[in-house]
């Protein structure tokens, strides 16, 4: 089984070199590794030239964009360009933050769990240094969610969803639309990935608003929305992001914001997420 790598990078002079060493130290090599330059201004572009010039499977290609950080979006669409420069077949495909570090036998456990029946999306788990310099557990949905930094896809589940969505929310829906095609979501004990750069950091204040659009986007419902904003707030021990998220909400309601999925897709969800919180059986 064969895996392919895409690591969007925006002025992530500071953490690609490890990344990209770790990567490369794998015990299982990916097949190619396409490196998208997100308009940098610091020395991503330099770093991205060394190491393709180093290893013959990894490649870069520079891209224009805003500097801003448009929480999903801009990502996303780095993401496209790289996904559009790939030329070899692959079974796995894989979006890389460029602020992590991987264990040597990352993808040599993740390709196994790819071998089970309708495996469509699986990844590890992050870790991150407290005060004290120690590393520990930072997952702060559940244990069958993948973090959007290490997201991998069986290619036939790629497909089948169409793709991500360049939205805040794209790693929450992905694994929404693969259950709703019949694909299953598997994470891995004890394979941790270190994540180098706090989680949203760097997230504009705006990003509660952006939220609560994507809550909208994803067809959950009013009553659904709120308690996603209700949950998320807690989470964060935040009353202005459970404000900021509902401001989303109403915002995206009032003016028909464009939705990420089909009606079908949204009934599905909605069943499902229903069924999480045990209101409704998963069967119904």
């Amino acid at each position: 089984m064969t895996y392919s790598v895409i690591i969007p990078a925006h002025n992530e002079a500071v953490f690609l070199p490890g990344l990209l060493e770790s990567l490369c130290a794998q015990d299982h090599l990916p097949v190619e590794v396409i490196l998208v330059n997100d308009n940098s201004i610091d020395g991503t572009e330099e770093i991205m030239r060394k190491f393709s010039k180093r290893h013959s499977f990894i490649r870069y290609v520079n891209r224009v964009s805003s500097a801003n950080h448009q929480p999903g979006s801009k990502v996303i669409r780095a993401f496209e360009q790289g996904l559009d420069a790939l030329t070899v077949p692959y079974n796995v495909l894989v979006k890389l933050d460029a602020d992590l570090l991987l264990p040597p036998n990352y993808f040599s456990i993740l390709l196994e769990l790819f071998k089970e029946e309708r495996v469509g999306i699986a990844g590890g788990f992050c870790v991150e240094q407290n005060k004290q310099g120690q590393w520990e557990l930072n997952h702060p949905m559940g244990k069958d969610h993948v973090r959007g930094a290490f997201k991998a896809y069986h290619s036939d589940c790629f497909v089948a969803i169409g793709g991500l969505r360049p939205y805040m929310g794209w790693d929450t829906v992905d694994e929404l639309l693969a259950r709703f095609h019949g694909f299953t979501v598997r994470t891995q004990e004890e394979l941790f990935v270190k994540h180098l750069r706090p989680l949203g950091k760097g997230y504009s204040k705006s990003s509660a608003i952006v939220q609560g659009k994507a809550f909208y986007q994803m067809r959950y419902g009013l009553a659904l929305s709120f308690l996603a904003a209700l949950k998320s707030a807690l989470k964060k021990r935040s009353l202005a992001w459970f404000v900021g998220v509902n401001r989303g909400i109403v915002a995206a309601y009032f003016s028909q914001a464009e939705f990420m999925v089909t009606k079908e897709e949204g009934r599905f969800i909605r069943r499902y997420r229903w069924a999480q919180i045990g209101l409704v059986s998963k069967s119904s």
